[in-house]
């Protein structure tokens, strides 16, 4: 029996994604919360032909707690998607909060849960959910992901695109690491399964880079204000669950991207701080995955200089944006 429950479930992201959630054949029960229209998605979804039990909660009579009560993974999309002309600090504070007190809910109702975040901004809503589970004495590193795996799909569909080859696209395996906005998405082309073509011009490998880095901001800018990746968001974020759930049946070498805290395993995080160079909390890397949640964290291997040089631009930005979650806690009466 594995309970899975989406916050933020009636969401541009929350909807789809638990749609797919009821697909797995890994869900048997699928508890939903958001501050409206819950239980009409619910409702909506149990009549799909799968074993997954739906239920749909409000935040009247406690039901945050209920949704929570007996979860084994827990993922949220729950926020304000960004709009054309919003900043990522616009974002942040007004995702923050939300966040929090659904952090506050899981800390107190499923402890144990493995937790997927999907909130942006994701570089510091993560070290949010770090802190209150601290606060509360619950948190475990290894059971806490950021849910990066978008970076990865669309690394993967754009080198398919340069190959000419859609149908490569999913075969094709590009490492992203670093964070989960702009300038901290590094993709790793250089170490892509199907590689560029040969001679592939520094200009247009420039172009892919920041392509994958601001590919959200191609989906806002295509939507004209009505919204942003809901919908390849809601895959990623389905295609990386998954792979926790079959983890957590017992499945071995499961490696996926992830931004973690890296004292997740202390030896393979601190192998990767030493070679990025710098001393930080969080990073998202190649994780591998396992019963308890991350097993190791996988190093970065051999770098082109140019993707030194985006290592390089990513860590100061990267040390902002956690130190602004974590700030945003130790300020905060939970």
């Amino acid at each position: 029996m594995v309970k899975a429950v989406v916050l933020g479930a009636a969401g541009g992201i929350g909807q789809p994604l638990a749609l797919l959630l009821k697909a797995n054949p890994l869900v048997t029960e699928l508890g939903l919360f958001d501050i409206v229209n819950t239980p009409g998605v619910a409702a909506d979804l149990s009549h799909i032909s799968t074993p997954a039990k739906v239920e749909g909660y409000l935040p009247p009579d406690d039901g945050l707690k209920k949704a929570l009560t007996g979860a084994d993974i827990v993922v949220i999309p729950a926020g304000v998607p960004r709009k054309p002309g919003m900043t990522r600090d616009d974002l942040f504070k007004i995702n923050a909060g939300i966040v929090r007190d659904l952090a506050t809910g899981i800390a107190t109702t499923a402890p144990k849960a493995f937790v997927l975040v999907i909130s942006n901004p994701v570089n510091s809503t993560v070290p949010i959910v770090a802190e209150v589970f601290k606060k509360h004495g619950v948190f475990d590193a290894k059971r806490l992901f950021g849910v990066t795996t978008l970076d990865v799909v669309r690394a993967s569909t754009f080198v398919a695109e340069v190959l000419g080859d859609l149908s490569a696209a999913p075969s094709v395996t590009v490492p992203v690491v670093g964070g989960h906005s702009g300038v901290t998405i590094i993709p790793l082309l250089s170490q892509s399964s199907k590689p560029l073509p040969s001679g592939f011009a520094s200009d247009k490998l420039e172009a892919l880079t920041k392509r994958v880095q601001f590919g959200g901001d191609e989906v806002v800018k295509a939507k004209d204000g009505a919204g942003s990746a809901t919908l390849s968001m809601a895959y990623a974020g389905a295609e990386f669950a998954s792979k926790v759930l079959r983890a957590l049946k017992g499945e071995k070498g499961i490696v996926a991207p992830s931004y973690v805290h890296l004292s997740a395993e202390k030896a393979s995080g601190d192998a990767l701080k030493k070679e990025i160079g710098k001393e930080l909390e969080y990073f998202s890397a190649p994780i591998e995955l396992g019963p308890e949640g991350v097993v190791s964290i996988r190093p970065l291997g051999t770098l082109t200089d140019y993707e030194k040089g985006l290592l390089s631009a990513a860590i100061p930005e990267l040390e902002t944006n956690i130190e602004k979650g974590v700030s945003f806690i130790g300020n905060s009466k939970l």
